[in-house]
C-alpha cells in the first residue's frame, strides 16, 4: 500500500489541496454537465409538444374545410 494510513492518503503527500480541488472542480463539472444535459432535453421535450400542439391547431380549421368541400361556394 503507498499510503501508511487514511491521514497519510487523505494529505496526499503534502499535495492535498491541489488533489482534492481538482477531484471538486472535476466533480462540480462532471455534476452540472449532467444538470445541463437533463435541462436542455426538459426544454426540448416542452418545445416539441408546444409545436404539435400549435401544429395540431393549425391543421384542425384546415380539415374541417376540406370535408366540407373545401370552403368555396359559386353563387
Amino acid at each position: 500500500m503507498p499510503f501508511a494510513s487514511v491521514a497519510d492518503f487523505l494529505a496526499m503527500g503534502g499535495h492535498a489541496p491541489y488533489v482534492w480541488s481538482a477531484w471538486g472542480v472535476t466533480l462540480f463539472f462532471l455534476l452540472a454537465s449532467v444538470w445541463h444535459a437533463r435541462l436542455e432535453r426538459r426544454q426540448l421535450i416542452k418545445g416539441l409538444k408546444r409545436r404539435e400542439r400549435r401544429e395540431q391547431a393549425h391543421r384542425a380549421p384546415h380539415q374541417d374545410n376540406a370535408a366540407g368541400g373545401g370552403g368555396h361556394h359559386d353563387a
